[in-house]
């Protein structure tokens, strides 16, 4: 979210709460990317912010709404305010159980995989309108070949992003495996350490494809305990991934902290990739 806008995304996160008679006098940021997460004190109640024009906030509602409903682990409305958008100052809120941390642990890869086979098996019962995983990979494509929107992205890096996009998504593809609804970015930054266990955040990615996909944003280890996996499917994903979250460091509005440190990083990763596993992925 542009600086300029966030005091008045805070504020409408913190109308909106008021107005359901929840005490907002105070407010956190604890992530700001497309949208603003915040938690509000002292009603400690979680609230997502975006401008009217980005959002899909009914669609991650309803999706939230039923997963939980067949003991999905993901996380839940707030249970004191209606399970709606509500819009303030072109802004779209919606509010969120806060959900305290516990103890800073490292997650075991056993525990990610498990949680992530529940979301699957409660999304694959699900019949949804998304978008195939691939609308996601063309968006990149578009950002790789955009020169105004990416001016500092080199010519070589440029080409190699975008025929390493090109061919990933057509060789997965081409494998037609089975496909399922996703959660799209299950990756740790999504993913809550609770006293529940863990429970999966920000809905929006959903899309449609192999859960070897999914599996590519998740630490390498949790492929090797989810059961039935393609692990060739696997590797191209993870490649496909890593092209995909690279282009999005280039991009010039990218707010990510070192993100450009890491787009440069992540070039030499996916042409260290392309090296080891031969000219498949090249044409």
């Amino acid at each position: 979210m542009q600086a300029s806008e966030i005091p008045r995304a805070v504020a409408a996160a913190m109308s909106a709460a008021s107005s359901l008679g929840l005490t907002a006098d105070d407010a956190i940021i604890l992530q700001d990317s497309n949208k603003l997460t915040l938690r509000l004190l002292p009603c400690d109640v979680l609230a997502r912010v975006a401008p009217v024009a980005h959002q899909v906030a009914r669609f991650e509602l309803e999706l939230a709404q039923r997963l939980a409903q067949s003991g999905c682990p993901v996380a839940a409305l707030e249970p004191r305010a209606e399970p709606r958008a509500y819009e303030r100052d072109g802004f779209v809120v919606t509010l969120w159980t806060y959900y305290e941390p516990v103890t800073p642990r490292e997650v075991s890869p056993t525990d990610y995989a498990n949680a992530l086979r529940r979301l699957h098996a409660g999304m694959r019962e699900l019949d949804v309108p998304t978008p195939h995983f691939t609308t996601r990979v063309e968006q990149a494509q578009q950002l790789v070949a955009d020169r105004d929107r990416t001016p500092a992205l080199a010519r070589a890096d440029r080409e190699l992003l975008g025929d390493t996009l090109r061919s990933l998504r057509r060789v997965i593809g081409e494998r037609g495996g089975s496909e399922q609804l996703l959660h799209g970015e299950p990756h740790p930054g999504n993913v809550l350490t609770t006293k529940n266990g863990l429970l999966f955040i920000d809905l929006e990615t959903c899309c449609r494809g192999p859960v070897e996909f999914d599996l590519a944003h998740a630490p390498e280890e949790v492929g090797e305990h989810y059961p039935g996996i393609d692990q060739d499917v696997l590797r191209e994903c993870r490649l496909l991934v890593l092209a995909m979250i690279t282009t999005w460091r280039w991009d010039r509005d990218d707010r990510l902290p070192n993100g450009r440190r890491l787009g440069a990083e992540w070039l030499g990763q996916i042409r260290a990739a392309l090296d080891r596993n031969g000219p498949d992925t090249h044409n």
